[in-house]
């Protein structure tokens, strides 16, 4: 009897010491759990504020000119915006797709081509920025609207086209208005292609745990990539990484400077590779640029001094983990600047 009251005084204790661990966890993922609930909530409040807006007059960056500062700017004409995105699917992108099957827009980036300077900046968008998205059943029909990783609006659509569209609505809602000319996705058959079209070209890694993927990617160390190297390098991310694909950005940067570069220097012995190269991944791009705009564009990072780190902007905003994904918040304060100075001149 007297080893029954212990054997039940030391499960009550247990029961008491795991509650006790327990409430404290919960409090502890209290604070967490509400700055989440209170970022999705500014942020579903912007949007409602922007589509309110929209019904009365031209606001953001849905007009032509914006008052921001004290000063008054104007879109500028000359230069063009054009949504870049690399779609994580393989083999060609000739055949529509069901519904949520396309793929997902793995990198995504908005181009500021100055046509009149023959210039270009890269804006760098996180794939996991949080905004509104359409969403679809498996046959396409529209189910209305939420609140979703941006990465995913490519998925609803048709793999083509469609959700090239459903992807240029979602980035220009996401940047308060911004009208978007062109785009284009591409697959991730196209890195190893291209990279091997120009004989590999070379990097510095930047980050450590990159040998997890391949033993010569030992941060600092210069390698040039070839073979299936390249997409290693651009795509890989540990998944048990907080904001892994958030750091992968800093790889893509590092690897579109050296792709130019090493374009840039091919050129000057085969004049035409710029052709060649689109020629080749033809069937691997969704655009609806015609052929001599698309060439433009890229013959203007060959024809400037390539492109530089101060060529590259980020979206602004706060990174943030859930118990299952990681999520990007955008700060719209810190964003209308770099856009100002992107698409936009003073004019007062």
């Amino acid at each position: 009897m007297v080893q029954d009251r212990r054997g039940k005084q030391k499960l009550k204790r247990f029961y008491r010491i795991l509650a006790a661990v327990t409430a404290g966890c919960l409090l502890m993922l209290i604070p967490v759990t509400l700055r989440l609930y209170r970022q999705r909530k500014d942020t579903e409040e912007a949007i409602a504020a922007r589509e309110y807006a929209d019904s009365e007059e031209p606001t953001g960056f849905r007009s032509e000119t914006v008052e921001y500062g004290g000063k008054k700017y104007r879109k500028n004409s000359s230069v063009k915006v054009i949504l870049c995105m690399g779609v994580d699917r393989e083999g060609d992108m000739l055949e529509k797709t069901v519904h949520t099957f396309g793929g997902q827009a793995d990198g995504i980036f908005l181009l500021a081509q100055d046509t009149a300077r023959n210039d270009l900046k890269v804006l760098m968008i996180p794939r996991d920025s949080m905004t509104e998205i359409t969403l679809t059943d498996l046959n396409g029909n529209v189910l209305g609207k939420d609140i979703q990783h941006l990465t995913l609006a490519y998925a609803y659509g048709d793999g083509r086209e469609l959700s090239c569209e459903r992807m240029v609505e979602a980035v220009s809602g996401m940047l308060d208005g911004l009208a978007i000319d062109y785009y284009m996705s591409a697959d991730v058959d196209v890195i190893n292609m291209l990279n091997e079209k120009v004989g590999g070209v070379t990097v510095t890694v930047p980050s450590e745990g990159m040998e997890k993927k391949d033993p010569a990617f030992i941060k600092g160390a210069t390698v040039t990539l070839r073979g299936e190297q390249a997409e290693a390098f651009v795509r890989y991310r540990d998944i048990e990484e907080d904001f892994s694909a958030l750091y992968r950005m800093e790889r893509q940067q590092e690897y579109i400077t050296g792709f130019f570069d090493t374009v840039q220097k091919q050129s000057k012995k085969n004049p035409g590779i710029v052709e060649e190269m689109f020629g080749m991944i033809e069937d691997y791009m969704i655009t609806d640029m015609g052929k001599e705009i698309y060439l433009k564009v890229a013959l203007d990072a060959l024809e400037t001094d390539g492109l530089a780190e101060e060529d590259f902007y980020t979206v602004p905003g706060e990174a943030v983990t859930t118990d299952v994904y990681d999520e990007f918040y955008v700060d719209h304060t810190e964003l209308t600047p770099i856009l100002l100075e992107l698409f936009y001149r003073e004019v007062g």
